[in-house]
């Protein structure tokens, strides 16, 4: 019988072969922040859909601790203590923090219906033009996005730090209306029940709000196969058939009448350039509704 003999330098080499075929065959773990509420929950199974894409490349653990501020959060992201997080973007999150360019909710946080005090509603029924609806007073909390937005459009907005006390502000006349996102107020009013909220129907504010996951600068291959999973999605309309049986999302199509609405369009300064804006398949189209 023929003996095969094999050289020390062979035998390494196909050691060397099923090591690295070893280490490239586990999966990557990414920590991911919190999921703590159904907004949450929406942006993860999005995430594990991306990551779908990658063919059992990765793994996900969710950050335990629910407490953590905004800030807080992209420190650690920042630091590599954690992957991946998701937030509305702006120039100053994008500055220290990756963006992937794909807007989870279809630009769906852009959208802002009004609460106001039921005795008031007449104030909004002759409205027609943006200036008219300057004339009234918002409110909003101090540190949102959404503040920055509506000053920038020359809006007067009354800034407190809670949110509870929105409500109660509204409801008492301290400002005229409290702009929420089409998803949000709904269930807000069945909350509050005991104030005399109403949703005003007939009016709409619209800017570019892009809610995006991100990862740590210089994360480049990670934040590729995210964005490469998300297209995918978008391709084979698995990214569609998930943002529409999202039950937030069917509510606010059926609670809003978007469509009928008239709307403002108004200018969000704090935008990025690299927002891709002039990709319509990212982006809601309130006439298909």
């Amino acid at each position: 019988m023929r003996k095969l003999i094999f050289s020390k330098t062979a035998i390494v080499l196909a050691l060397s072969s099923c090591l690295s075929f070893s280490v490239f065959a586990d999966p990557i773990t990414l920590k991911v922040q919190c999921v703590s509420n159904d907004n949450d929950k929406y942006v993860f199974e999005m995430l594990q859909l991306a990551l779908s894409y990658s063919k059992g490349k990765y793994e996900t653990i969710v950050d335990p601790a629910n407490e953590k501020t905004l800030a807080r959060t992209m420190s650690e992201v920042e630091s590599g203590a954690t992957d991946i997080m998701w937030t509305a973007t702006d120039k100053e999150k994008e500055s220290v923090i990756l963006p992937i360019r794909i807007p989870l909710y279809k630009g769906l946080f852009g959208y802002r219906v009004l609460i106001v005090n039921k005795d008031n509603l007449y104030k909004f029924e002759h409205i027609e033009t943006l200036d008219d609806l300057k004339k009234l007073s918002l409110g909003q909390g101090s540190s949102w996005a959404d503040t920055k937005i509506l000053e920038a459009n020359g809006f007067n907005v009354v800034k407190t730090m809670k949110y509870p006390g929105l409500m109660y502000m509204v409801d008492g006349g301290r400002f005229d209306a409290f702009p929420r996102g089409v998803h949000e107020p709904w269930e807000e009013i069945k909350t509050y029940s005991q104030l005399n909220l109403a949703v005003e129907p007939h009016l709409m504010l619209v800017y570019k709000m892009p809610f995006y996951l991100f990862v740590k600068k210089g994360n480049t291959s990670l934040a590729s196969d995210i964005e490469h999973g998300l297209n995918l999605a978008i391709a084979d309309g698995s990214f569609d058939k998930h943002f529409y049986a999202n039950q937030s999302v069917q509510a606010a199509i059926k609670n809003a009448n978007m469509r009928n609405r008239k709307v403002f369009e108004l200018k969000n300064p704090s935008l990025p350039d690299e927002t891709p804006i002039n990709r319509p398949e990212l982006w809601l189209d309130v006439s298909k509704l």
